[in-house]
């Protein structure tokens, strides 16, 4: 549902159909100084009486045969995160109950301010709740929640809205991407789709096959051999501080388009699951496409690589050894564990090509990760502490968590291949996140400062819960969006 929010400095009291206002958490209304609603106070107070159930957040009733009155009962202290779930919850009761025409009062907003209300938070939580993808449905329900916020004085600056629509804009592009079935979105049309980001300012360079194989980008192909779909590594560029170019930040992206474990063939149960296995290049796209939108005064990259892991009469077979852009060999004990053998490529090639400041790449890469931390966190995995601390405090201001996990040189041995440079699992079992992370540490061969976002349980989620609907979460977006503000701009 499209949500489209309005600022006005008046409106005809009989056209709105729907008021909203804030109350305390007794539902004692807030600076209720509308006319039209003022002289009838009393009646209101008294609906409210009646009405009014223990523990209600919301409320709604009747003013007359065309009106209604929904009461907001606000907890004290709000904080920025407290107020968009508060606002997804919101959007919840409204859709439940088919208000689609609301208006909100400035004065009674202004009455909040105490609870710490930010309007702009609340009604950005609700933009992210409403996310819908319909696209394939023949019959859809194409209903737009308007909001009109009746004010005085001049409304919010332009760039703080625009930094809200970047951000659901860059969230809802990653959501879409991941939703999208396989059969639609192969390598080929990722990699259009992502050519089309060029309209945002965003410097788009696709690497085909011919071309990586020239790079020497063989723990990707090998990858993608298999399948009918070519396989492509995009880079994604945004300069907004073209006076010092040098200075960039990286992020890394794993693109599996559809993954059926290959050869090491995966139960048919809940395989349909796997086209979410591009969802950390969907993070990293959605999050270029934010800041650009934004006009973000920081250089950034994005790479993905996109590849498609069929079985077939030309598909990497478990014991081959491969030969990888770092010119570390490889031999693939089991090419389910395909996920990092596309960023070992790319996070090499990303470090030499780019020479970032850091490098954060994302992936749905384990299951073990899931077991590990469920759907709660994601795993966090670094070479460094401080960016470690970065990526955490980010995490917690805007409720996309994550838990750092150890990395130790002892869990190498796990790794070690007899035949080539390692081995792509570790045959003894255990630490499988740990392990896998271990490997792709090997392929920062700068000493760069790096960390690996495992999201293989955040990427997805078949509840729905806090700023997301059931479905593609696009975990991850708002996540570097804050680390970058927070620490960079």
């Amino acid at each position: 549902m499209a949500i489209q929010v309005t600022y006005k400095k008046q409106i005809n009291d009989k056209l709105i159909k729907n008021y909203v206002l804030f109350s305390n958490e007794s539902f004692k209304i807030y600076n209720l100084n509308q006319i039209s609603l003022k002289k009838r106070e009393f009646f209101i107070n008294e609906l409210i009486t009646k009405n009014r159930i223990k523990n209600n957040k919301f409320l709604s009733f009747n003013l007359n045969a065309s009106q209604k009155v929904i009461l907001i009962s606000l907890k004290k202290k709000l904080n920025t995160l407290n107020n968009e779930k508060f606002g997804a919850e919101f959007y919840n009761f409204i859709k439940s109950n088919s208000l689609f025409d609301l208006t909100f009062l400035e004065n009674n907003i202004q009455g909040s301010i105490n609870n710490k209300l930010n309007l702009e938070d609340f009604l950005h939580g609700a933009e992210l709740k409403s996310y819908e993808f319909n696209r394939y449905k023949s019959k859809k329900k194409d209903l737009d929640l308007k909001i009109n916020v009746l004010i005085s004085k001049k409304a919010p600056i332009k760039s703080i809205l625009n930094r809200y629509k970047s951000l659901v804009e860059g969230t809802n592009f990653a959501r879409d991407l991941v939703s999208e079935p396989p059969n639609v979105l192969h390598p080929k049309e990722y990699a259009n789709r992502l050519l089309g980001l060029k309209k945002y300012g965003l410097k788009i360079t696709v690497y085909n096959e011919k071309q990586l194989k020239k790079l020497g980008m063989f723990s990707l192909l090998g990858v993608g051999q298999g399948s009918v779909n070519g396989s492509y590594l995009v880079t994604i560029e945004w300069y907004g501080n073209k006076k010092n170019k040098k200075e960039l930040l990286s992020f890394v992206g794993k693109g599996v388009c559809f993954d059926t474990g290959g050869i090491s063939l995966k139960p048919a149960k809940f395989m349909e699951e796997m086209k979410y296995d591009m969802a950390g290049s969907a993070v990293v796209a959605g999050l270029m496409k934010n800041l650009a939108m934004r006009k973000s005064k920081i250089n950034a990259v994005g790479v993905v690589g996109l590849v498609e892991n069929m079985p077939g009469g030309k598909a990497q077979r478990p014991g081959d050894i491969v030969k990888s852009f770092s010119g570390k060999t490889i031999e693939v004990l089991n090419t389910d564990a395909e996920g990092r053998l596309v960023l070992a490529d790319a996070l090499s090639f990303t470090e030499k090509e780019f020479k970032p400041k850091c490098i954060i790449d994302l992936a749905t890469l384990t299951g073990a990760i899931i077991i590990a931390l469920g759907e709660e966190y994601a795993g966090l995995f670094s070479n460094s502490d401080e960016l470690s601390s970065k990526i955490t405090k980010a995490g917690e201001k805007v409720g996309e968590k994550v838990w750092r996990l150890p990395l130790d040189k002892n869990y190498d041995k796990l790794m070690n291949s007899p035949v080539a440079d390692v081995q792509n699992i570790n045959y003894t079992g255990g630490a499988g996140s740990i392990t896998a992370a271990q490997f792709l540490q090997r392929f920062i061969l700068n000493k760069t400062p790096w960390a690996h976002l495992d999201i293989a349980g955040m990427a997805f989620s078949k509840k729905a819960a806090n700023l997301n609907p059931s479905g593609a979460t696009g975990f991850g977006v708002r996540l570097l969006n804050k680390f970058i503000e927070d620490n960079y701009e």
